[in-house]
């Protein structure tokens, strides 16, 4: 009976030190990959994400500002189309002669 236990114990400690070796496996492998996939970002010339930021930045501004002028157009085209109009004080620009000054 003393065969058994001291078998058992042998094959406890064997598959203890199996799970050890696998633990360190499993961090080597895991240390290999993360310096492989950092070397695969690096090349591939990411942005960052401040750089990022910032150009999100700059493109909502230049939107703001875009949708402002088409505003100010708008406002401008009334105001001509009302000036234009029948009845109402427009000038019409004058058209120039083709003739050349002497």
């Amino acid at each position: 009976m003393q065969t058994q236990n001291r078998l058992l114990d042998d094959l406890a400690r064997v598959a203890s030190g199996a799970i050890g070796v696998a633990a360190g496996m499993r961090g080597e492998i895991e240390a290999r990959l993360r310096e492989q996939f950092e070397k695969i970002l690096l090349q591939m010339d990411l942005v960052g994400r401040e750089e990022f930021d910032a150009v999100k930045a700059m493109a909502a501004k230049a939107r703001t500002e875009q949708e402002d002028l088409a505003k100010r157009v708008a406002v401008l085209e009334q105001r001509l189309k009302a000036q234009g109009e029948p009845g109402g004080k427009a000038t019409s620009p004058r058209k120039r002669s083709a003739k050349p000054a002497d």
